[in-house]
């Protein structure tokens, strides 16, 4: 047991927990809040990891009902909501793994900052920004599903997808901004900065539409703008909001955590073998997206990246065989290996950078939250 472990265990959790839970806490807000990343450690056969978080849970009871009750009255429908509301509260009502605002709940907890209301708006401001960015890359990537029912996009139309996102961003910085006490605008400025960088991210990533490039730089410089940026804000919101001083720490682990999230998510892409991951992979290809796995595939066989480049241009998108084809070779270069141990390389720089903070309760809570994160399935 790590030390971060034996704190957690020493807070007032029930001493049942030494065992792998198969049945976890129950109610609304473990399903809305910390449950999806709950199942998601489960289904990955990480029972130790899933246990800890029920005991996060446990732990945080107050803190994740309030955050619930803010997510609902977000998503609450009403007969005058327009139709961008009603887009985002489409998605909003469906539970992701609530990943950021448990980081900035968490931040502020290890900070020994009082977790008020204040708080509570921030960790929704993360969540909110988050979904306006899904809102809009379902747009621009044309996708059809969203969190396993149609997207946004499907339902209301395009436009109104757009405008869902930018309703829920509007949204995201008066919250930051009612947050902001005595004048510390910290946090609002480092709101605006985060979009920036994700808003550049996302340009990056259109610039090389159509023009496939396995390029490490370029994927690197559109993971930390559109993934890891958000994850460093939502642990550095509550240092920002009290002039901290671990506020540059608590960005560094950001950092490494939203670059191993989406190598996890890039590795998990491959971890069906059925057709239909082989589709999404060409329609992301087709794009010029290169992910970590076959941008080491194409390192390794000199002649893959030709043949991506041919199938993407001249096949329809969903042509089994010629995408079963790449799929093999990408994961017989062994890059799906080397997206794991990149993302573990990132796990432990995450952890070393958490482990120069306070060794509290929260520390431990927040490792183990980090710790889901990466050894997690889909």
């Amino acid at each position: 047991m790590t030390q971060d472990s034996r704190a957690l265990a020493s807070t007032n959790t029930p001493k049942t927990m030494s065992m792998p839970m198969s049945t976890p806490p129950r109610g609304r807000a473990y399903r809305d809040v910390i449950g999806p990343l709950h199942r998601a450690s489960q289904r990955a056969g990480v029972y130790a990891v899933a246990q800890r978080l029920a005991e996060v849970r446990r732990w945080m009871d107050d803190d994740l009902n309030a955050l619930h009750a803010l997510l609902q009255q977000q998503s609450h429908s009403d007969s005058e909501a327009d139709t961008a509301q009603r887009a985002a509260r489409h998605l909003l009502l469906r539970p992701g793994k609530r990943i950021r605002p448990l980081c900035t709940l968490l931040s502020a907890r290890l900070l020994d900052i009082d977790v008020d209301g204040t708080i509570h708006e921030l960790a929704l401001c993360s969540e909110l920004v988050h979904a306006a960015t899904l809102l809009h890359d379902d747009v621009i990537d044309e996708g059809e599903r969203r969190r396993g029912v149609p997207a946004a996009r499907m339902v209301y139309g395009n436009s109104a997808s757009i405008l869902g996102g930018d309703y829920l961003l509007v949204e995201a910085l008066a919250r930051v901004t009612r947050a902001c006490r005595d004048g510390q605008l910290a946090p609002l400025r480092s709101m605006l900065d985060t979009i920036g960088q994700m808003v550049a991210g996302e340009a990056i990533q259109l610039e090389m539409r159509h023009a496939f490039t396995p390029d490490r730089k370029r994927y690197l410089q559109v993971v930390d703008g559109k993934t890891a940026s958000l994850f460093r804000w939502a642990l550095c919101a509550p240092a920002l909001l009290d002039n901290n001083r671990h506020a540059g720490t608590l960005a560094e682990v950001g950092s490494a955590l939203g670059l191993a999230f989406q190598l996890i998510d890039d590795a998990l892409d491959f971890a069906d073998s059925s057709d239909s991951s082989g589709k999404d992979l060409l329609a992301d290809l087709s794009q010029g997206k290169a992910t970590w796995p076959v941008i080491i595939a194409c390192e390794r066989i000199p002649t893959l990246m030709g043949e991506i480049a041919a199938a993407a241009h001249t096949h329809p998108k969903g042509a089994a065989a010629t995408t079963a084809s790449l799929v093999e070779q990408i994961r017989s270069s062994g890059g799906i290996e080397e997206t794991y141990a990149f993302a573990e390389e990132q796990h432990q720089r995450a952890l070393m950078a958490l482990s120069q903070l306070p060794g509290t309760p929260a520390r431990a809570a927040l490792h183990a939250v980090i710790d889901a994160a990466i050894h997690r399935a889909a």
